[in-house]
């Protein structure tokens, strides 16, 4: 009898090749090559291709915190000023 691909050797996978990566979260890290199916770590830059558009739009900027640039807008309003003091709003209702 050949065991080929199916049912039969189902039973026979117990061994795990790919773990949690540490950039991004997903169970694609490859032990042996040690590098990340889904983010291509530990590359420098994150693992991205044309023919798969979808995927693009699932981690590009605006599906995270965007911590940095949520103050970006209002800060360049204001011309990227840093340190100073308030005017007291005292002052200018006296005048």
């Amino acid at each position: 009898m050949v065991v080929g691909k199916g049912t039969a050797s189902f039973g026979k996978r117990h061994n795990k090749t790919h773990t949690l990566c540490r950039r991004c979260g997903r169970s694609a890290y490859h032990i042996q090559k040690s590098t990340c199916g889904a983010c291509g770590y530990p590359s420098k830059h994150m693992r991205k291709y044309n023919w798969a558009t979808k995927a693009q739009r699932r981690r590009t900027t605006g599906t995270g915190r965007c911590r940095y640039l949520k103050t970006l807008p209002r800060r360049f309003k204001n011309g990227f000023r840093e340190g100073g003091v308030a005017k007291s709003q005292k002052k200018r209702a006296a005048q």
